[in-house]
C-alpha cells in the first residue's frame, strides 16, 4: 500500500515557476513509477510527467507530456520517498488540479490514468495572466 500526498500549489503570475511534491509513506516507495497528472475544470485528466524507479545502475528515466517538455522537470529522491515536479515558465493554460500517482509497472512509459494505482488528494495551480 502507498499513499500520497501532494504540496506546494498556489497562485503564480504567467511566467513564473512552482515547485510540486509529492511525499510518500509505504516502504515499496522507491519500486514504483510515479507520474504527475493535472485536470483543468471541464476537462480529462491529462498525463504530465513519469519518472521511473531506478534501474540496476541507480538510473530514472522521465518522460514528458508534449504540453510541458521543456518547462517543467521530474526527479525522486528515494531516500525522502519524494518526488518533485519543478514547474518554470508558466502559462495559464497550465491551470489545473495537480495529482500525483504510484505505478507498480516501474519501468516505461505509462501514460493512461488507469494505469496508475494510487493517487494522491491533488493539489490546486492557479496562473494569472
Amino acid at each position: 500500500q502507498v499513499q500520497l500526498v501532494e504540496s506546494g500549489g498556489g497562485l503564480v503570475q504567467a511566467g513564473g515557476s512552482l515547485r510540486l511534491s509529492c511525499t510518500a509513506s509505504g516502504r515499496t516507495f522507491n519500486s514504483y513509477a510515479v507520474g504527475w497528472f493535472r485536470q483543468a475544470p471541464g476537462k480529462e485528466r491529462e498525463f504530465v510527467a513519469r519518472v521511473t524507479a531506478r534501474n540496476t545502475w541507480g538510473d530514472s528515466a522521465t518522460y514528458y507530456g508534449d504540453s510541458v517538455k521543456g518547462r517543467f522537470t521530474i526527479s525522486r529522491n528515494n531516500a525522502e520517498n519524494t518526488v518533485t515536479l519543478q514547474m518554470n515558465s508558466l502559462k495559464p493554460e497550465d491551470t489545473a488540479v495537480y495529482f500525483c500517482a504510484a505505478d507498480r509497472r516501474a519501468y516505461g512509459l505509462e501514460k493512461n490514468v488507469n494505469d496508475y494505482e494510487y493517487w494522491g488528494q491533488g493539489t490546486q495551480v492557479t496562473v494569472s495572466s
